[in-house]
């Protein structure tokens, strides 16, 4: 089984900053995709920002130039640098990642989709 947990949300005054963490354990092969996802009150789920195996990132339009995603292959970490903060990022942040779970399904390219447990963060005005 893969668990991944995520830490380092909390309130903090607008313009300020954060960084969260999720790290992945288990029964992990390899790791493909991780990324960061929000979902605040009476709103869905949303990507925020992700990072490919090699490093390659993708954000959301209302993160870019403020939020920088960064992974440790090695631990198993994605992390999520958070500056600038406005009230409208207050959510809970989950963690994704897609994983192959052994050299098989590594051989197969088949990953399987992972999901922390969320991490709040609340930015005040």
């Amino acid at each position: 089984q893969v668990q991944l947990v995520e830490s380092g949300g909390g309130l903090v005054q607008a313009g300020e900053s954060l960084r969260l963490s999720c790290v992945a354990s288990g029964s992990i092969f390899s790791i493909a995709e991780m990324g960061w996802y929000r979902q605040a009150p009476g709103k869905q789920r949303e990507l925020v920002a992700t990072i490919s195996g090699p490093g390659r990132a993708n954000y959301a339009d209302s993160v870019k130039g403020r939020f920088a995603i960064s992974r440790d292959n090695a631990a198993k970490t994605v992390y999520l640098q958070m500056n600038s903060l406005k009230p409208e990022d207050t959510a809970v942040y989950y963690c994704k990642a897609d994983i192959y779970g052994s050299v098989t399904t590594w051989n197969a390219g088949t990953t399987h989709e992972y999901w922390g447990q969320g991490t709040q963060v609340t930015v005040s005005s």
